[in-house]
């Protein structure tokens, strides 16, 4: 049997006579119940506000984006196309073009991103499925999807017969300063609002979807000329192969982006938050196992004749300080396990039935996640031994002298 186990068991789970003590022990196993409940609560809200603001940019941005290294275009030929849509790894890919440029209506005017899009768009992007009204366009039309945004900043509407929504970009090359009228110097193409979307804020304040032929012929590119490439790929496939792969048939002019490396803000952003808000929980429950601390202390003192009786019939120094230790470890352990359970419950509860509200339409979102059991559970751990070894310091030769 191991003999300062069954000790600690034993004084863990019977009342010292001193009430006192059994109040010092009762404050700090709630301390470490309620720590562990708050830390598993926070950790599961935060990663459902993670997983919130991140559904904006899972619905907008491809899992692959191939951008030219040089210069804002380049062209994609049939064969280069043939082999990206060859790839075993990619399930679908969508030619674009972004430019920003100059969008007025009934006087008003605001500059914004024109994305060119083809036909093989919303396969890749989901976009077309977040319309606030209206529909998407058709292709080799020059219908637009405006972003709601947009719409507001312009007071635009949909199939308004009594104003033009008209699009500017300044015309390739470098000038023709002899005309004395500035508009020879842009491309004017006269657009038809069909679909409003909305995605966030920022989104539908940034970019008007349009054909991708529109595009070319406002830009003056070539057919094959584009900005970029959206890549959706499989959901078995190797990120790193297929960028290999495209790096490869392009000869290294051309970089590509994963979804993280297009959002690299957001996401350093995110994980910062999550960080501070895990250290400034965790310094709660340092705080917390402080009565832990002193629970273990006032314990030892009050079994101050016991631990000399154990010392002369020949229980060494170091096992009597192990009781102590593996009596404040099991504290942890207990009290983390119960806290863990409390959390859960309120984790899954929110989850369930949406209790708690940000807005009439939106739940506080929460994720339950193994990983933040884990993280909570070595947390609470880790301190209460530390703490258990602190206390356990103060039995020596001594004291019990």
């Amino acid at each position: 049997m191991n003999f300062p186990l069954y000790i600690a068991k034993r004084y863990l789970f019977s009342k010292s006579k001193n009430n006192a003590i059994n109040i010092i022990t009762r404050i700090a196993s709630g301390g470490i119940i309620v720590g562990a409940m708050a830390l598993f609560v926070v950790l599961s809200v935060f990663s459902g506000l993670r997983v919130f603001s991140l559904s904006f940019s899972n619905d907008f941005d491809p899992d692959l984006k191939v951008n030219s290294i040089a210069g804002k275009s380049f062209l994609l030929n049939p064969e280069q196309e043939q082999k990206i849509k060859n790839h075993p790894g990619v399930a679908s890919y969508s030619k674009i073009i972004e430019e920003r440029v100059l969008f007025s209506f009934d006087g008003k005017q605001q500059v914004a991103y024109l994305k060119g899009v083809d036909s093989n768009f919303v396969r890749v992007n989901k976009a077309s499925q977040k319309l606030f009204n209206g529909q998407w366009f058709r292709p080799n039309t020059y219908q637009v999807v405006i972003g709601y945004g947009i719409s507001e900043k312009l007071s635009l509407g949909l199939f308004d017969v009594n104003n033009v929504l008209e699009v500017m970009a300044p015309k390739p090359g470098k000038g023709d300063f002899s005309s004395l009228n500035p508009e020879d110097s842009f491309t004017k193409l006269a657009l038809v609002p069909v679909g409003i979307y909305a995605i966030s804020e920022e989104l539908d304040s940034k970019y008007v979807f349009a054909d991708l032929a529109l595009t070319q012929e406002l830009l003056q590119y070539q057919p094959h000329q584009i900005s970029g490439i959206e890549i959706r790929t499989k959901p078995n496939a190797n990120n790193a192969e297929v960028i290999a792969a495209i790096t490869k048939i392009y000869n290294n002019t051309v970089e590509v982006k994963t979804r993280a490396q297009l959002n690299a803000t957001l996401y350093k952003m995110l994980n910062t938050e999550n960080i501070a808000v895990y250290l400034i929980f965790t310094l709660v429950i340092i705080i917390a196992l402080f009565n832990l601390i002193g629970a273990l202390i006032m314990m030892i003192l009050d079994k101050k004749a016991n631990l000399k009786t154990l010392f002369n019939l020949g229980t060494e120094v170091k096992d009597l300080r192990k009781i102590f230790l593996l009596q404040g470890t099991l504290l942890s352990f207990f009290g983390g396990i119960i806290g863990l359970l409390i959390g859960i419950i309120i984790v899954l509860v929110q989850q369930q039935f949406q209790i708690i509200m940000v807005n009439p339409s939106l739940a506080y979102p929460v994720v339950f996640s193994i990983q933040n059991v884990g993280i909570v559970f070595i947390t609470i751990l880790l301190l209460g031994f530390i703490a258990s070894v602190i206390a356990s310091s103060r039995v020596t030769k001594k004291l019990l002298d």
